[in-house]
């Protein structure tokens, strides 16, 4: 019987192109295929529990005999972002996108901003996290006011150095600008980006997201109304808004992220789910074009994979996906509209089963709450039965 599912989302972790990349610019965008050419890609679990023989990932050698359920899932929804991915793997489809801003964020929002933090905004554009600190940060300290800007993603990011605004006036900022980011400019998240040292300064791990709230029942919602356990490691509790969630644990980096699964494994009693997300494929290597890094923490992570391994108990599942893809070696740095893998394992798991090409990422939720025997009020359908002993 399982009592214990563990979904481990690799953040940006791409398997190819959907069939409507070219509306989102991504034509042959492949993230894994990318990271697999890199010297530093060295992944022997994940390929032990079939990930090169789900349907497409023909660029390394197949497993004779996997030993997990494997298969790869599309997405429905509009957009290729991380709110977006999250919201449908836990049951949610948006049909359309959340809004972006490729030339800034409009008058009457920052008029409004500024009013009420009482500090002039710099930049206003789509930047890079680490060159708009460089580029702006001297002025930020010196005249007080906040580096606001954005990306290619649904975002309203805000920069500030720590020694001149402290980090929780930081994150009081998003929280006004996420009173303010409403209707047509409902974005999906808010996210304080502080940093630290001298010029050109560095970004620190005090980056917290203020993210808009689910529009409909996810799965960590019906799994806690069925009176069950939802643990969120790392940003899970930042994209749900804190909803449908009964603990969470923060994380500093992909490697922490790790590790504090490996210790709620090992040591927690739960029942229901922990819901992971590890983020520096995308934050650190996805989005500043960077194959090698993105390989090399793959690898990291199929390491600390079969740690997890060792600590899993009877019962217990482990499910790994993505959340959209972020191709290091394609000329853009933005996300890229991508199929998302799926590899599943347990002693209550089959060996061996190809669950092919489903068509949304919500089938996840559909599955995780069928184990449960809760009633999906979202989306997807089930592959339980294919999957289960």
């Amino acid at each position: 019987m399982i009592k214990r599912v563990f979904l481990i989302v690799l953040d940006s972790c791409g398997i190819g192109e959907l069939p409507d990349a070219a509306q989102y610019g991504d034509v042959g965008s492949n993230t894994l295929k990318s990271c697999s050419t890199s010297s530093k890609f060295s992944t022997p679990n994940m390929a032990k529990l079939g990930l090169f023989n789900i349907d497409g990932v023909d660029f390394c050698k197949p497993e004779p005999h996997p030993s997990g359920c494997f298969g790869k899932l599309a997405e429905k929804s509009r957009g290729k972002d991380t709110t977006i991915g999250h919201w449908e793997i836990a049951g949610i489809i948006s049909e359309k996108p959340l809004p972006t801003y490729p030339n800034g964020f409009p008058k009457e929002v920052l008029d409004e901003f500024e009013k009420r933090t009482g500090r002039k905004v710099l930049c206003n554009k789509p930047y890079s996290g680490t060159e708009v600190i460089k580029d702006y940060g001297k002025e930020a300290i010196e005249t007080g006011a906040l580096i606001v800007y954005t990306s290619a993603d649904s975002v309203f990011q805000i920069a500030a150095h720590e020694d001149y605004v402290p980090v929780e006036k930081l994150y009081e900022y998003c929280r006004i600008a996420r009173e303010i980011l409403t209707g047509d400019h409902s974005v999906g998240r808010v996210i304080a980006r502080p940093f630290t040292g001298e010029w050109p300064y560095v970004r620190t791990s005090n980056r917290h997201d203020f993210s808009l709230e689910p529009y409909g029942v996810t799965t960590l919602d019906s799994l806690k109304k069925a009176g069950y356990d939802t643990v969120s490691v790392g940003k899970i509790v930042d994209i749900f808004a804190g909803r449908g969630i009964t603990d969470f644990v923060r994380i500093k980096n992909n490697t922490d992220g790790m590790d504090k699964t490996i210790d709620i494994a090992k040591n927690k009693d739960f029942n229901g789910l922990c819901f992971v997300n590890l983020v520096d494929f995308d934050m650190v290597y996805g989005h500043r074009n960077d194959v090698d890094g993105y390989a090399n923490a793959l690898t990291e992570f199929d390491v600390r994979l079969g740690q997890m391994q060792k600590a899993m108990r009877d019962g217990d599942v482990v499910m790994i996906t993505a959340d959209h893809g972020c191709d290091p070696a394609t000329p853009s740095t933005d996300h890229s509209r991508e199929y998302i893998p799926f590899l599943a394992f347990g002693t209550d798991v089959k060996s061996g089963v190809n669950i092919g090409v489903r068509s949304c990422f919500s089938d996840i939720n559909a599955t995780v709450l069928d184990i449960f025997g809760v009633k999906n009020e979202g989306a997807g359908e089930s592959f339980l039965e294919e999957i289960r002993k």
